[in-house]
């Protein structure tokens, strides 16, 4: 089976922009109706792929998250060369760390962290996670269930440095949480399987900003994104936007 290699996408229409930012594993395809959807409301959306993603699996542990933050600043300077100078930010899992840390790092319109870890505890799940991405992507490639099971266990065991940087960049930007002061919409799947959804309630209960939120989706796991309740997600992403304090309001 051909697999098709997926690519960042910038979505134009209106002078706001939302920089739309994938998880860990993930790739464009996660924020992609999100960005359309925002599209049809009027606001430009760009959503871009961190190194050793959208690839093999084992193209991600080549790769550290100094790397994809350095990848999301780089997608804020994409937009602002297209000639956007107020972007919000909404991301998806490490997204939504990566979102948090440019939030305190920048100033940035609005932040939605969707279903982001703040607890080293994640750890655990996370792995998970990598192993069931690698065990998915080696089944698209038609290898025997022998190789599988040779090839993921082989990854686990080389993925620890990758998970061990990972937990401290995460444990990193949950220390400075309350330096945030950007309105923030905090959005939380109540079926995670992934992460401690109690970071959830330390990102809305720590973050310093007036104008923050909180939503349950009580039917969502994970990748709510994609998930039975993703077009109430939208237009409540959509209704947050609206809310900011945009130039020209």
């Amino acid at each position: 089976m051909k697999i098709i290699t997926p690519k960042p996408f910038t979505f134009k229409a209106g002078e706001r922009a939302v920089l739309l930012l994938h998880g860990f594993t993930g790739h464009s395809a996660d924020v992609r109706m999100l960005g359309r959807y925002l599209q049809k409301q009027g606001y430009t959306c760009h959503a871009p792929i961190y190194r050793g993603h959208g690839a093999p699996p084992e193209e991600i542990l080549n790769y550290t998250p100094e790397d994809w933050w350095e990848d999301v600043q780089h997608a804020m300077e994409h937009l602002k060369s297209l000639g956007y100078e107020e972007i919000a930010v909404a991301g998806l899992s490490l997204g939504g760390v990566l979102g948090l840390k440019l939030a305190y790092s920048f100033p940035i319109k609005g932040v939605v962290p969707m279903c982001a870890p703040m607890f080293f505890d994640n750890n655990f799940q996370l792995s998970k996670g990598f192993k069931h991405f690698a065990k998915e992507y080696k089944q698209l490639q038609e290898k025997s269930a022998e190789e599988i099971e040779q090839e993921v266990a082989e990854l686990m065991d080389k993925s620890k440095p990758t998970f061990e940087k990972l937990g401290a960049f995460i444990t990193d930007v949950h220390d400075q949480i309350d330096t945030i002061y950007t309105p923030t919409f905090v959005v939380q799947a109540r079926k995670d399987e992934m992460i401690n959804v109690n970071s959830a309630n330390y990102i809305y209960e720590n973050v310093e900003s007036e104008q923050k939120e909180i939503k349950w989706y009580e039917e969502s796991g994970h990748v709510i994104t994609l998930g039975k309740e993703k077009d109430r997600l939208h237009e409540d992403i959509y209704n947050f936007l609206e809310n900011l304090d945009w130039s020209g309001k």
